[in-house]
Formats: structure tokens, C-alpha cells, sequence
């Protein structure tokens, strides 16, 4: 099975004049090198990338000794799901795709006027989107969920499962209910969406998921001991998937963001948070869009799955 790449955006990938085009680049039709700057890698400015590399289509990628396919290729918009996108980074993470010519998904479980304004958004930037209402930690509303991708679309090319909740408190008080309530959708229902998501994906022999973990699924954190074992369970859950997955082309990943700001982190003291972060600052949602839709599309990202991404400023690292 040859690899699929994926355009996305130039703005959110690209932030220096020239980008290193490493030894061994297949070639498309798109995507066009010379035999001796595939073999050897070569700078290439800014405008070329733009020329050569990005593009709003979705293309096979060729080896070396093929020929190119011709450039009139049809244009294919990747189908995405994100979880939880009706609002906060979920909503960023969905216009990020919108921008990038993807047909998105937009998943809500509570608020149908959140949904369908994000979905306005969406469509206003040229895309194609509609809403679907599912409780992500319910077996049968997941399953009906992708029932209603695949029913339209045929087929799903990236899951984002970014729905999540908090409910925080010391571990000696918190009750099982508590406990429970955040297990099962952070955990569960990110199981059970790339458990559905993968039968479509793994019969494409394409495909590609990014789960939302949190960097204190890493390092844990006082008050959040359901969140942060919800989280870790998350990347043990991305690891293991990559490596089933990874025999049919379905790449699995991780983002792990720290304090972004959202109205999870709005009542919090802001000067007590940035005196956490080595950089001083929280970190924004489109930020984090622009990772998780790097690891979703961008060719370059094709070789990588089983991993974990921090986007916290350094947290992790800890402060000076």
C-alpha cells in the first residue's frame, strides 16, 4: 500500500524562509524534485514549497522509479471527525481543517447552537461540514456516529478525539462517581471512537487519529487524579493502537497540551500558572490546531505514529 499525503495550510506548518527537503522525499504529481535533490535533500525556499509541496489536494505518493501521475488529478477533501469541537479547542482544531479544504465533522453532545455556529464557520471558509449530537462515552451513539460519516462520506480519513471533561477533587474525597464520570469519557469513549473509526480506516488501509492526552497524564497533578489517570490511560491506549494499526497504514498519535487558554483554565490564577511554564505563557487553541493538523495531513508526518506530542511551553521539563 503506497502512502497518502495530505496538504495543509502553508501558515501552519511553515514559519522560517526555507525548509529542508530530506534525503529519500517520494515524488507526485503536486510534489515534484529532481532525482538529485531526492537523493541528496536541498534547501528550498519558501515560495517553492508553496509551489511544490502545499496544496489543497489529496495525492498518492510515488517512489523514485514510478512516474509521475498527471497533475489534472481530481481533487479529493479529506473526511475528518473531531470529538468535542462544538467549543474551546475543539471548534480551533475543526477550523484548522475547514481551512486546509477538509469535509469536517462536527461532534456535540449537549449545546445545538454551539455546533451548528461552528458549522457556519466552517462553511463560510468554503468547506463542508454538518453536526452530528452523540455522547461519546455511549457504545450505541458512537456506533451511530460513524454509522452517519460513512453513510455520507463512504469512507472516514482522520479521527481527532478531543472530547473531554474535569471534575476535580483530592483523591480521599472524591467519589467513585466522580471518579467514574471522567474515566468514561476521556477513556472510554476515546476507545470507542477509534474502535469505530478504525473498522472504516483499516479496511482503506488509510488513515489517521490523534488523541487528546495532557501533560498531566505525564506528570500528574494534585486534585485531578481522575483526570490525569484518564489521560495517562490515553496514551497507553494511542501506543498500543499504533502498533495494531500500523500493519494497515492507520497511523495513531498523541497531543499533550499544558495551560491553554479556554474556559477550562479562565478562573484559574494566571500569574500562578505562568510562573509554571518555562516560556511564561499559556498557550493558545489554534496553537494546538496547528500540531494536531500537521500530525492529521501534512506529508511529512507520514512516518510517524505511537507518539506523543507536548505542546505546554515546557511544563513538562519543569520550570527554572
Amino acid at each position: 500500500m503506497k502512502p497518502s499525503c495530505f496538504a495543509v495550510p502553508v501558515s501552519s506548518v511553515v514559519s522560517t524562509r526555507a525548509f529542508w527537503i530530506p534525503q529519500g522525499l517520494v515524488r507526485c504529481s503536486q510534489h515534484l524534485y529532481t532525482n538529485r535533490a531526492v537523493r541528496f535533500g536541498t534547501f528550498i525556499s519558501q515560495r517553492r514549497l508553496l509551489q511544490q509541496t502545499f496544496s489543497t489536494w489529496k495525492c498518492s505518493a510515488l517512489s523514485e522509479t514510478e512516474t509521475s501521475i498527471p497533475s489534472k488529478a481530481p481533487p479529493v477533501q479529506p473526511v475528518v471527525v473531531v470529538t468535542g469541537s462544538s467549543k474551546g479547542i475543539g471548534r480551533a482544531i475543526a477550523l484548522e481543517f475547514a481551512k486546509a479544504g477538509c469535509k469536517v465533522v462536527v461532534n456535540y453532545s449537549r449545546s445545538v447552537s454551539a455546533a451548528e455556529l461552528v458549522v457556519s464557520e466552517i462553511i463560510e471558509t468554503g468547506a463542508e461540514s454538518f453536526a452530528i449530537k452523540a455522547d461519546v462515552s455511549s457504545t450505541v451513539e458512537v456506533e451511530s456516529m460513524f454509522q452517519q460519516v460513512f453513510e455520507r462520506y463512504k469512507g472516514i480519513d482522520v479521527l481527532v478525539n478531543n472530547a473531554g471533561v474535569t471534575q476535580d477533587g483530592l483523591s480521599l474525597r472524591m467519589s467513585l462517581e466522580q471518579w467514574k464520570a471522567v474515566i468514561d469519557l476521556n477513556l472510554t469513549g476515546t476507545f470507542l471512537c477509534c474502535q469505530n473509526a478504525s473498522k472504516y480506516m483499516l479496511k482503506q488501509r488509510k488513515g489517521r487519529i490523534i488523541n487528546m492526552a495532557s501533560v498531566v497524564g505525564e506528570i500528574g497533578n494534585a486534585g485531578q487524579v481522575n483526570y490525569a489517570a484518564s489521560k495517562a490511560g490515553v496514551i497507553g491506549l494511542t501506543r498500543t493502537l499504533a502498533k495494531e494499526f500500523a500493519p494497515r497504514g492507520v497511523l495513531v498519535n498523541a497531543v499533550a497540551p499544558g495551560f491553554i487558554v479556554s474556559d477550562m483554565t479562565k478562573e484559574l490564577d494566571q500569574d500562578k500558572i505562568k510562573q509554571s511554564v518555562p516560556l511564561g505563557r499559556l498557550g493558545t487553541a489554534e496553537e494546538v490546531a496547528g500540531l494536531v493538523a500537521f500530525l492529521a495531513l501534512h506529508p511529512s508526518a507520514a512516518y510517524i505514529t505511537g507518539h506523543v506530542f507536548n505542546i505546554d511551553g515546557g511544563i513538562a521539563i519543569g520550570s527554572s
